[in-house]
């Protein structure tokens, strides 16, 4: 009790209470408070489904984390998921190998630009087997081609016994993909053809699901895709559209860009390519300007040989022509069911003395005598 006055104040205090009681009677600073425009960005949560920023913020430098180079002229360019389509025995494969090897080496093919910096491949062939994709890259003179060490061809093995660890076969080929991303650090990859990773009844559905996951495997690690496709037996009369890519208006939804190899109807041998989807340029070689090509195989390597340029309308099949291979089909087909040549005309709406010259000019060029 001694060591308190009467106003109840300790008479002595120690310094350091002191100090403490004087601190404490200091105004406490104003709590900051974290608001939306303070905070930092974060990484985006992946359990969210969007990504959300003020549309001039997506403009800011960085933002691009492509650079948009090409990688095959103006059909394919980097970051891109593309499809190439065409008819079967048209020169898919043999085009798609050279793109390939052009871009494992940093060498762009005469007439298309790209990157000139090599990068690794990954070609999943599922087309050729080893014998046919060696008497491609082989010749008797040159002996094989030499391709670039990062150029790495994939295929089925058919010992593997791992999908049974999987719920569906979609995932067995989406962990198989991943894998192979990651053990050869990868960034582009063609995919030769997408028929051969469907699965079930549903074909259509299962390009879908699988075009999906591949667009899902491009974002994650930053990929270019190159995708080949058949396309049904198509007109010759008419010009190439997306129509004539089987789903295409599904599979095409998930494309960025997908250009067509066309085969010359007017000049044998020769193919034409053509821009259908393109999204990080404008259509360069649409149906008055389309690339004209030949397949050649100067050494030992089979490839495209770019020839100029051309429209469309020129290598497509006239209708007068086209109407008399049909006839001729027609008239042969209804004379090997044992039709006499009355017959044949009745059914075919020909004269008679029409129907004679067809069959005696078709007996002249294939000798069957039909």
């Amino acid at each position: 009790m001694n060591n308190y006055n009467k106003a109840g104040h300790y008479a002595h205090r120690p310094m350091e209470i002191e100090l403490i009681r004087s601190m404490s009677h200091v105004a406490l600073p104003v709590k900051q408070t974290k608001t939306p425009e303070t905070l930092p960005d974060p990484p985006p949560d992946p359990a969210d489904a969007f990504i959300i920023k003020p549309a001039s913020d997506w403009l800011q430098p960085g933002n691009n984390q492509q650079d948009d180079e090409m990688l095959f002229g103006e059909f394919w360019h980097e970051g891109e998921l593309c499809i190439l389509f065409a008819d079967t025995n048209v020169g898919k494969s043999i085009l798609a190998v050279q793109i390939g090897n052009s871009i494992s080496r940093g060498e762009p093919i005469p007439g298309f630009s790209m990157k000139q910096q090599p990068e690794n491949i990954l070609y999943f062939d599922f087309e050729l087997s080893t014998k046919q994709f060696e008497k491609r890259y082989t010749s008797a003179i040159h002996g094989c081609y030499r391709f670039a060490p990062n150029f790495y061809r994939l295929v089925f093995n058919p010992n593997a016994t791992g999908m049974h660890k999987f719920a569906s076969y979609a995932d067995y080929i989406n962990n198989a993909l991943e894998n192979c991303i990651i053990t050869s650090k990868a960034r582009i990859i063609i995919i030769d053809n997408i028929t051969c990773l469907r699965s079930g009844t549903d074909s259509a559905a299962s390009a879908i699901s699988l075009m999906r996951n591949l667009q899902a495997i491009k974002n994650k690690y930053g990929l270019s895709v190159l995708v080949l496709a058949h396309t049904p037996k198509r007109n010759p009369v008419k010009p190439i559209s997306r129509n004539d890519l089987q789903g295409s208006k599904m599979l095409l939804n998930f494309a960025d860009s997908a250009f067509a190899i066309g085969e010359s109807q007017t000049t044998n041998g020769r193919r034409y390519l053509k821009q259908i989807k393109q999204r990080s340029s404008g259509q360069v070689y649409h149906a008055a300007n389309v690339c004209l090509c030949s397949i050649l195989k100067p050494a030992n390597f089979l490839q495209f040989e770019f020839n100029g340029y051309s429209t469309e309308a020129h290598h497509l099949m006239h209708y007068t022509e086209q109407y008399r291979q049909n006839t001729e089909t027609r008239v042969l087909q209804l004379r090997s069911q044992g039709l006499s040549l009355r017959q044949i005309a009745a059914e075919t709406r020909l004269s008679l003395p029409m129907v004679d010259r067809i069959l005696k000019r078709l007996s002249k060029g294939d000798g069957n005598g039909k």
